[in-house]
């Protein structure tokens, strides 16, 4: 429903709910399994949500993973690594010992995977 200043409230509801889910690895890893990554409209509404990045929407988001997720999906490269189960995994461990020991590092990237360091690999 939009309000008389342009602003869909239901809208504004589902995607924050979408964002938010990101944060889980196993929601990834099932999108992933199930070819959504594979198509271009869905790779392009990824690239829409970044929109969620930005503080005065990112003030919603209350797991802040769902944004550092939402930056790998823009890589080709981690939608294709999060089809496997070894790796959604090995992420949701990392992500695990990052919550239960904030300090805890395995090595230092972290929940970031090693080939997505630089960027450079989207679509």
């Amino acid at each position: 429903m939009t309000d008389t200043h342009g602003f869909d409230k239901e809208r504004f509801e589902v995607e924050l709910e979408f964002v938010q889910c990101l944060a889980n690895p196993w929601y990834i890893n099932i999108f992933a399994q199930q070819g959504y990554f594979d198509k271009p409209e869905f790779v392009n509404y990824l690239k829409y949500l970044k929109y969620w990045q930005r503080p005065e929407y990112a003030r919603f988001i209350v797991y802040p993973h769902a944004l550092a997720f939402l930056d790998l999906l823009q890589q080709k490269s981690f939608r294709e690594e999060m089809k496997r189960v070894d790796e959604a995994t090995r992420i949701h461990e990392l992500q695990y010992h990052h919550w239960r020991w904030p300090n805890y590092q395995e090595d230092s990237t972290a929940v970031v995977p090693a080939h997505s360091t630089n960027g450079s690999d989207s679509q």
